[in-house]
């Protein structure tokens, strides 16, 4: 049975911290969809959802049979069922963003219980990068092409 792991967010941008998690997870799993979404928590994207996807497909271009890139809109519990994923990665900077993973891990079990998340620790370079820290620098002009695994 393959073994496909589902790796969600809304990646605005999608960062070379998150492109750290998901090589790493090629060696874990034989598949990983990168499941771009909607965050319900944060109000409208910074960067176009297209332009974001299309670097995202062209970071993983020597890979193409291991990485799929999709938009979703639904419960990634849902997502993984239609994807027959049994797997969801994540990626963790800190102890926050543990507790913050554990809660929606355990929410995402429940709902559907054939799923289990799998932890990644970043990798120290990366652990101190968000999304949201690249999105204020680049709001203001800085250079945030050493955070980022393609050019804007």
């Amino acid at each position: 049975m393959k073994r496909v792991a589902i790796f969600p967010g809304s990646f605005d941008p999608f960062t070379k911290g998150h492109e750290d998690v998901v090589r790493r997870g090629t060696r874990i799993f034989d598949k990983i969809i990168i499941a771009v979404g909607h965050n319900t928590g944060k109000s409208g994207r910074y960067f176009d959802l297209d332009l974001m996807v299309g670097k995202i497909r062209e970071t993983f271009d020597d890979i193409p049979d291991k990485v799929e890139v999709v938009v979703y809109q639904e419960l990634t519990a849902s997502l993984a069922k239609k994807y027959g994923a049994n797997f969801i990665i994540r990626g963790l900077r800190n102890t926050t963003d543990f507790e913050y993973e554990n809660s929606i891990s355990q929410v995402n079990r429940h709902l559907n219980e054939e799923l289990e998340t799998v932890f990644l620790i970043t990798s120290q370079q990366y652990a101190p990068v968000s999304s949201s820290i690249i999105r204020e620098v680049h709001r203001y002009n800085g250079d945030v092409s050493d955070f980022l695994p393609y050019e804007l």
